[in-house]
């Protein structure tokens, strides 16, 4: 015969931990000037009684919904994914559940998404994308967070990654194992990303930069070309530092089938850290990694501070770091 098992009430919470059923009910919400100790008593208590808050009631007596919407342009969810299971483990904590829409890079789509979340009743919104270019800011009477796509608007909460910093880093390692003669190969001119990571290794290399930066697609195709146009140029280059793991892998290839050898002929670097490309690649990359989720927890964190009346405004940058592999260091 089963045995039922009467779930845990708030009253029943209140009177293990010696207060009563509306302290209780404030220190499981977070609501209330309550002490510290006087919180964790009634968290202790509910964890032994395996008590679990009604989300319904919660949200009635506190008058939110413990959702968040996260927009995002990134259809393939390079870049939004893992700033989504950042988000996630901030926003986790305070038991809030993350609602994902993919605009597709469509403003059609995307009033639709922020209605949609609005009438949900969101308590703040996330929003990331692809591209590193500014975008206009929604407009939504909800807190805001913009993750690796900023907003226009100085008055927004906007976080963004180091990426001067890291196309420097990645200039300055090559450097530092002796490499003279050195290029940078990147995306379209008209990319933000491409641009500023362009700016940033050309300045770092200084005198040993063969050539000025060569633009053109994301892509591995692109790679295998601009290693040929190197090569028959300046066939002394020792080192490419590239604005992509797709384009830095196929600078490999390239330079692979040219009979040049990465890296004791050419040292090679990529950007994004993306696993897919960088452990596939041959000899596997030496990149920049970004930090995304780190990133997106960040993100969290300051939406939960904003949702709770403590807004931050203005644009925080966040570091990148390099992670050396065989495509400049050997084995």
């Amino acid at each position: 015969m089963t045995e039922n098992v009467v779930p845990a009430r708030i009253v029943d919470v209140a009177a293990l931990a010696g207060v009563s059923a509306g302290t209780a009910s404030k220190a499981l919400n977070g609501t209330g000037q309550l002490r510290a100790e006087t919180r964790e008593r009634v968290r202790r208590a509910a964890e032994q009684l395996g008590f679990t808050p009604d989300a319904v009631g919660r949200g009635l007596s506190s008058g939110r919904t413990y959702t968040v919407g996260l927009i995002t342009t990134d259809s393939f969810g390079r870049f939004s994914i893992p700033v989504m299971l950042g988000a996630e483990n901030a926003l986790g904590a305070g038991e809030m559940v993350v609602l994902l829409c993919d605009s597709r890079d469509d403003p059609l789509r995307e009033q639709h998404y922020l209605r949609t979340l609005l009438a949900r009743r969101v308590d703040g919104i996330i929003v990331t994308g692809r591209r590193t270019e500014p975008r206009p800011p929604l407009a939504a009477p909800v807190p805001v967070v913009y993750a690796f796509t900023p907003s226009q608007s100085d008055e927004d909460c906007s976080l963004v990654v180091d990426q001067a910093g890291g196309a420097a880093a990645a200039v300055r390692h090559v450097l530092d194992l002796g490499r003279t003669r050195v290029a940078h190969v990147t995306g379209p001119a008209d990319h933000h990303a491409a641009r500023v990571r362009a700016s940033a290794a050309a300045a770092e290399a200084g005198g040993a930069l063969v050539a000025p930066p060569l633009h053109g697609d994301w892509s591995e195709r692109w790679g295998r070309l601009a290693a040929e146009l190197l090569l028959r140029r300046h066939p002394d280059v020792d080192a490419v530092t590239c604005g992509s793991d797709q384009i830095a892998r196929g600078v490999c290839d390239g330079l692979r089938d040219a009979g040049r050898r990465v890296p004791d002929d050419v040292a090679v670097t990529g950007f994004d850290d993306w696993d897919v490309i960088a452990l596939a690649s041959r000899p596997p990359l030496t990149t920049v990694a970004l930090g995304l989720e780190a990133l997106g927890r960040r993100a969290g964190e300051l939406l939960l501070d904003a949702v709770a009346g403590r807004p931050t405004r203005g644009t925080t940058t966040t570091p990148t770091r390099l992670v050396v592999r065989e495509s400049t260091v050997g084995v």
